[in-house]
């Protein structure tokens, strides 16, 4: 029988760092991973999307060199060799992640794991693990989304970094930011790209003039946005030899064709198969498990982090809550993780960056809003010749000075969101920005060169 203080379920960001917190301060801690240590993020998220970000630029940049007195000659792209050298970069991550685990003291089992009581967990082989505490960590998984006739036929975000090739004709279903991102990589690497969006405007959730900055943005590079259609089905479509390899029927009864679908539809916590209901532990509507301010289950000697609760699923606060979760049970250092003023980046090109509230928020928690803008022509388009334009906007509660909220469209903007973010932390006022002497020539003095309003709310 192995005993441990505490059992990890989950091998990704959080319950990486829960269990090396842990074992710092003394536990003995076991982790259990199915798949490959890093979890999302490292494995098929963050990480190798943001390579594959930086290789689709690459193609913009060729564009605007002209201006600047280059001559760029012929251009190819190779998708294998890319694939390659992200996976290989994926690969030594990974190592790096069992590495700091091993050498933290933590025992790794590669196996499924189900909990089989308040403090045991059977692995797949049968055996059963031991401890006072259990964590679960298991994050979140694509979420396939309404079942259609033919949808064994797409690749949801998982299976676009197995893709052996660029698709020459790709549609993608969804409008938040998996599917926009991906969008974007294939369309700047040379696919054309229909994304197809149930609602009327992308990126549910984000402030309205970023949302429809951003629109424009990614219509002006060819990417087609089709507003308020749903797919209704996907055909795989007969010979001859050159023509598109399946058939995607909209609800309207427009048909597109396709080499590719990629289905972005969300993603939903990952408890299936966990006993869940065996145990007890309540879960809501979507199926996350439902925790309190120090992440306890309804089980008390159950805990979870992540995604898999649904409460803001980004890396970072995984990574904080598990950290939190650490202290808080073996460090004897209690303390809730907060989940607002939550930096955010969209890497789409261009990137959007935001923090803090969004104007309608603004608008309904304080009666006086100042809402500052700027959309303007950056200065490397100047010569390149390249229409995109920046879009930067601050929201002002007008009785306190207080900055309640930034939001860009443009370069560096997700880099523009984390710094941003610790002067929101901080309680920044307008002054304080007024007061910040620009950094001249850049994209960012625009944050402290806005004097008036672009207008404002009196509720």
């Amino acid at each position: 029988m192995a005993q441990f203080d505490l059992i990890v379920i989950g091998g990704g960001s959080g319950g990486v760092r829960a269990a090396r917190i842990a074992a710092g301060h003394g536990a003995k801690v076991a982790l259990i991973e199915e798949y490959r240590l890093g979890g999302t993020c490292v494995i098929r998220g963050c990480v190798p999307k943001k390579l594959m970000v930086y290789a689709s630029r690459f193609a913009q940049e060729f564009e605007e060199a002209a201006g600047f007195g280059w001559t760029v000659g012929s251009t190819s792209f190779n998708w294998a060799t890319l694939k390659a050298n992200r996976d290989r970069e994926v690969a030594r991550l990974e190592q790096i992640y069992r590495n700091n685990l091993l050498s933290a003291g933590v025992t790794v089992f590669a196996s499924r794991a189900q909990l089989h009581s308040p403090h045991s967990v059977l692995l797949a082989d049968g055996s059963v693990l031991h401890a006072a505490h259990i964590l679960i960590a298991t994050g979140s998984t694509p979420d396939p989304g309404p079942a259609i006739p033919g949808q064994s036929l797409a690749i949801d975000s998982n299976g676009f970094f197995e893709l052996e090739a660029l698709p020459q004709q790709v549609v993608v279903q969804g409008a938040g930011y998996i599917a926009l991102e991906l969008a974007c990589v294939l369309k700047r690497l040379g696919s054309e790209v229909t994304v197809v969006v149930r609602g009327e405007q992308i990126l549910r959730g984000f402030d309205d003039e970023l949302r429809s900055h951003l629109a424009q943005e990614l219509g002006e590079v060819g990417i087609r946005l089709c507003f308020g259609r749903q797919i209704s089905a996907i055909e795989k479509n007969a010979p001859p030899a050159g023509t598109a390899g399946l058939t995607v029927t909209l609800d309207n009864g427009e048909q597109l064709p396709a080499d590719c679908v990629l289905r972005g539809v969300g993603r939903k916590p990952n408890t299936w198969g966990l006993g869940l209901e065996h145990m007890g532990i309540a879960t809501d509507a979507a199926g996350a498990i439902q925790v309190d301010g120090h992440s306890r289950t309804s089980v008390p000697s159950v805990y979870a982090v992540g995604d898999v609760t649904n409460r803001v699923n980004l890396t970072p606060m995984a990574i904080r809550e598990g950290h939190a979760f650490a202290d808080t049970v073996f460090g004897k250092q209690p303390r809730a993780v907060d989940h607002s003023l939550v930096p955010s980046a969209v890497f789409t090109t261009p990137e959007a960056g935001a923090v803090g509230l969004t104007e309608a928020q603004a608008v309904q928690m304080y009666s006086k809003v100042d809402v500052y803008r700027s959309v303007f022509r950056p200065m490397r388009a100047t010569l390149s010749g390249h229409s995109s334009k920046v879009f930067l906007k601050l929201l002002v509660d007008r009785e306190t000075d207080k900055v309640l909220g930034f939001h860009g469209v443009g370069p560096d903007t997700g880099e523009m969101a984390q710094l941003v973010g610790i002067t929101l932390q901080l309680g920044a006022t307008k002054a304080a920005f007024d007061a910040t002497l620009a950094v001249h020539p850049t994209a960012a003095e625009e944050l402290v060169t806005m004097r008036a309003p672009a207008h404002r709310h009196n509720l």
